[in-house]
């Protein structure tokens, strides 16, 4: 189930990122970890789910650099439950859109079980 962390709820400073819990899971959301603040914006509107990723070092310079796998499913797991199925899409070609070279993004459609292929077609457990 998706859940905002309300405890990392970006509300004060700049009017564009600040948001409440009345916006529910939409917001910007910074979480402190491992000596980086990781930038995450969440919405969950056009029935969807999403969270985009970005990192900033402790002065708030962008790191650059996309975020690990490791940092991905910390954050999975800070907005979605254990067995929740989320993606990072490659869309078509024309369908691309690059806002920030360093953001990663994360998605779930809503009422919609994601089909995952067998784990042994990766590897064994």
């Amino acid at each position: 189930m998706f859940k905002a962390p309300e405890q990392f709820r970006v509300t004060k400073g700049d009017p564009r990122t600040i948001s409440t819990i009345e916006d529910g899971n939409n917001g910007v959301f910074i979480i402190k970890a491992q000596g980086l603040h990781y930038v995450c914006i969440a919405s969950d509107g056009y029935e969807w789910e999403h969270v985009s990723v970005s990192i900033l070092k402790k002065n708030m310079v962008t790191i650059k650099r996309t975020p690990t796998w490791e940092e991905m499913c910390m954050i999975k797991d800070i907005f979605w439950d254990d067995e929740d199925v989320v993606i990072q899409y490659h869309p078509a070609k024309k369908d691309y859109v690059n806002m920030h070279p360093y953001v990663l993004h994360l998605w779930k459609k809503i009422n919609y079980d994601i089909p995952t292929p067998p784990s042994i077609m990766v590897g064994l457990k």
